[in-house]
């Protein structure tokens, strides 16, 4: 019997590493093309976005651009991770893209070990094998973007919390846990709507020992705020400051008048978890309904003083509170609530199915009918668990046997373009720029977003500054971006590059600039400049 149990653990490993080495196959594939996140902003803008500073420190030795987006000074680390790793790689999307799978692998072992301190090796493996087996979490872990470095590290600092009263010195753990949360912040600003799960994890192992747990907060504490505050003085210290602001200038999105907007955002908040999975998160979310419902029963005492159970209904919940406020759900947001909503599910088919204890704990006895109900409950949970993973599986498989490489054929086409049609600066203007960059190692300025200074107020202004040659944009010309470059240059379409699936944003097009004569420059406030002028030359919508 021993013997079949390790064989059959075996064969599960080696689903498991299946599908693991599938994550790290045909990194520069796109996005998945025709996936239910088609519309996420992630896929063409993020990993140039995020990573810039290290592209631009080895490719044309400046990590800043005056005026550009530079997002670094408020989430250094990774594009600091990028910046090293390059020094061994060169500058290659796929590099970027194999550092997030790094980490992603990092996270499944991480979660592993999370949840093996509070139940059996195959509740941890099942986590493990719906994590794996998710084309959701297959799609956005493949991209070099914030979250699966944010996960990494949340993940770590949680092992940590929850160990604390196994270490000889917890003290000691209380400043990693610290400097761990300083790094979170330093990677992703809305790692601070995952502190109260972190201080729960650390609260309940030590329920008991208060005074230890007051003494372990105060110092991580301690350190959160003296290592945070040192990259604040540096950030000042190196004028910095602008940058740092900026990010969450664009970040705050305009919220609607209407004094209910805060339930109606919370509802979409909510019904985007459906993005990650049509039955494992509404499992998950009946699975804590029904603890905090049958809060007398055993089962639910067990799950609602779980440390791990605990931190993660608070993780989903402070993830949700950042989308509610923000009211600007994406699909890649779900990528760090997905992690625990698969938690919930696992420790629930684990508490429901355990035996609970005998007449040592009386709280925790219950009649014979309601632990057969329990233990029901805990085999549909199973089942249902099992028929995400298998159609989960299935659709996972398919993204990795059919990659396909649009994008990056469209960036490397377009450099190719523009090296044989020279015209004046070979700077191309774009919001995807960044991510071209990446890719083909073309200079690149972001249209979207500029940093505000006395001198370069606005886009129009950047643009008289940078005087870039080209100008690429996704399907149509907005009327607004017409009027920043006609005040320096009318506009020529020359090429158009298919890229993607998004019906909006399926086409790059691409455009000359051309200086307006004797170097005339017009002012918006003078001049209508956001209509066709008789030398513009292009035919897709000006909308």
């Amino acid at each position: 019997m021993l013997r079949q149990k390790q064989w059959i653990y075996l064969g599960w490993l080696l689903l498991i590493c299946g599908f693991v080495v599938l994550h790290a196959l045909h990194l520069r594939a796109d996005f998945p093309n025709h996936s239910p996140w088609y519309m996420d902003w992630a896929k063409y803008t993020d990993e140039g976005w995020y990573g810039n500073a290290a592209v631009r420190a080895h490719l044309f030795g400046n990590w800043r651009l005056r005026g550009d987006f530079n997002p670094a000074p408020a989430v250094p680390v990774w594009p600091f991770l990028e910046w090293v790793l390059f020094f061994f790689t060169g500058v290659t999307l796929q590099a970027a893209r194999g550092l997030a799978i790094a980490f992603f692998f990092c996270n499944l072992l991480l979660s592993y070990l999370l949840l093996r301190t509070r139940g059996p090796r195959w509740m941890a493996l099942l986590a493990v094998t719906l994590l794996v087996t998710s084309p959701f979490i297959y799609s956005f872990s493949r991209l070099a973007i914030l979250e699966p470095l944010l996960i990494a590290l949340t993940l770590a600092a949680l092992n940590l919390a929850v160990r604390l009263p196994r270490f000889r010195h917890p003290m000691w753990a209380s400043v990693g846990i610290g400097l761990m949360f300083t790094l979170m912040m330093l990677t992703k600003a809305t790692a601070v709507f995952l502190l109260p799960a972190l201080g729960w994890a650390m609260l309940q192992p030590l329920w008991r020992r208060r005074g230890l747990f007051m003494r372990c907060a105060a110092i991580a504490a301690g350190t959160f705020a003296a290592s945070f505050g040192v990259w604040m003085a540096l950030v000042a210290r190196w004028d910095l400051m602008p940058d740092f602001h900026f990010l969450f200038f664009v970040n705050d999105y305009p919220k609607p008048k209407e004094f209910y907007w805060p339930l109606v955002s919370l509802w979409w908040s909510i019904h985007g978890g459906l993005w990650v999975d049509e039955l494992l998160i509404p499992l998950a979310d009946l699975l804590v309904i029904a603890a905090a419902l049958g809060w007398r029963s055993g089962w639910s005492r067990r799950l609602r003083l779980d440390p791990v159970f605990g931190a993660s209904v608070l993780a989903i919940a402070g993830y949700l509170f950042f989308m509610t406020y923000q009211d600007h759900p994406q699909p890649r947001y779900f990528a760090v609530t997905a992690f625990f909503c698969i938690f919930v599910v696992a420790q629930g088919a684990h508490v429901l199915l355990a035996e609970l204890p005998g007449r040592s704990e009386p709280a925790l006895r219950e009649s014979g009918i309601l632990r057969s109900a329990a233990r029901l409950a805990g085999w549909m949970v199973l089942g249902l668990s099992a028929v995400a993973m298998g159609m989960n599986g299935a659709s996972t498989l398919d993204y990795a046997a059919h990659p396909e490489y649009t994008f990056v054929n469209a960036a490397e086409r377009l450099t190719h373009y523009i090296d044989e049609h020279p015209n004046g600066n070979r700077l191309l203007l774009c919001v995807s720029g960044d991510d071209i960059t990446l890719i083909s190692h073309l200079p690149t300025i972001n249209d979207l977003f500029t940093t505000p200074s006395e001198d370069m107020p606005d886009l129009a202004a950047k643009v008289g500054y940078y005087q870039p040659g080209w100008y690429a944009s996704w399907n149509v010309l907005d009327p607004g971006m017409l009027e920043d470059i006609h005040s320096h240059f009318s506009v020529e379409q020359v090429a158009k590059f298919r890229a993607f699936d998004d019906p909006a944003r399926n086409v790059l097009v691409l455009f000359k600039l051309h200086p307006w004569p004797n170097g005339q420059v017009y002012d918006p406030a003078d001049q209508n400049l956001h209509v066709r002028f008789p030398e513009d030359k292009f035919d897709i919508p000006l909308k």
